[in-house]
């Protein structure tokens, strides 16, 4: 059973709680995809939260061999299943790939594609790049703002920001708020030495480009250098987990090992609406479902007239 099977209902009062001192601390953790150490854990708001940080390095010792032979297998099986579908034309322009692509059925409604939605994810992800680098963050909502601008200067977003009417503006900022506060407590310590890096974008040609896959990871931490696997994968998402997380996830870790020819050692993905943690260990079995992923989706594409 997937995470997406063992999904508990967000921020359900019916929690055990209350230790004697009154503190309440709501922490699941446990295998839910047998092998493949998926980790399902959950921290309410108003308990002590997950260190998301501690669960991705994990144990130094407990780490395996660092991986670097599996992504020209991983290449193949891509560029096998892409010919199968499209043939040996070339495509112009191309088939484009991304984790939204993969994120959740046709038939589901994402509240984060709304306009609010879009800026509120942003950011987010702004909070998260001034913590990476241990700033303390003490008014989120401003900040973030002002970083976000300075980042990406005027668009329809910002306009679209400038013309929100004062009680919008005012749901806007509560809302970031609680999203920035519940990343900040259950994120934990990000060390230099982890080499943090934020927004990190990637992209693989196929098919003699006929085939391209983007992606952007979140939060990106040690190095590929190594001897042991320590590259930990972080998708930070405004929405509560759901259907297509773990499609995401692998997305994630086989982007990440067809760009540095080494496989991550765990991919995870945290919302900031539930203060759940969904994270894999990554292995061969997960990058293959990787690729079944993409090519299904490209399938789906190519069959769109």
């Amino acid at each position: 059973m997937g995470p997406a099977q063992g999904q508990h209902a967000q921020h359900d009062s019916g929690h055990d709680e209350h230790s004697k001192d009154g503190v309440e601390h709501v922490l699941t953790l446990g295998p839910v995809t047998g092998r493949r150490q998926t980790l399902l854990m959950t921290s309410l708001l108003n308990a002590s939260p997950v260190n998301v940080m501690e669960v991705l390095r994990g144990e130094r010792d407990e780490r395996p061999i660092a991986n670097t032979k599996a992504a020209s297998g991983l290449r193949a099986l891509l560029e096998d299943g892409i010919f199968e579908q499209l043939g040996p034309a070339p495509r112009d322009p191309p088939l484009t790939i991304r984790a939204s692509s993969l994120h959740a059925s046709e038939h589901t409604y994402d509240l984060s594609l709304t306009a609010l939605g879009q800026v509120r994810g942003l950011l987010v992800t702004q909070a998260l790049r001034l913590l990476s680098v241990r700033h303390e963050m003490d008014n989120a909502f401003d900040e973030a703002l002002l970083a976000w601008r300075a980042d990406v200067g005027s668009n329809e977003l910002t306009s679209y920001v400038d013309q929100l009417e004062s009680d919008e503006w005012a749901r806007l900022r509560t809302d970031v708020t609680a999203h920035c506060v519940t990343l900040k407590r259950s994120l934990g310590p990000l060390s230099s030495r982890w080499l943090p890096r934020t927004s990190l974008r990637a992209h693989q040609r196929l098919a003699g480009g006929s085939v391209v896959l983007r992606d952007v990871i979140d939060l990106m931490v040690g190095t590929t250098t190594s001897d042991q696997a320590s590259v930990a994968l972080l998708d930070v998402t405004t929405s509560p987990l759901g259907e297509g997380a773990e499609r995401v996830m692998r997305y994630h870790a086989l982007i990440q090992t067809l760009r540095s020819s080494t496989v991550p050692l765990r991919t995870s993905m945290f919302s900031t609406a539930t203060g759940e943690l969904w994270c894999s260990d990554v292995d061969d079995e997960l990058l293959t479902r990787a690729v079944d992923d993409v090519l299904g989706a490209l399938r789906a594409m190519a069959a769109i007239p």
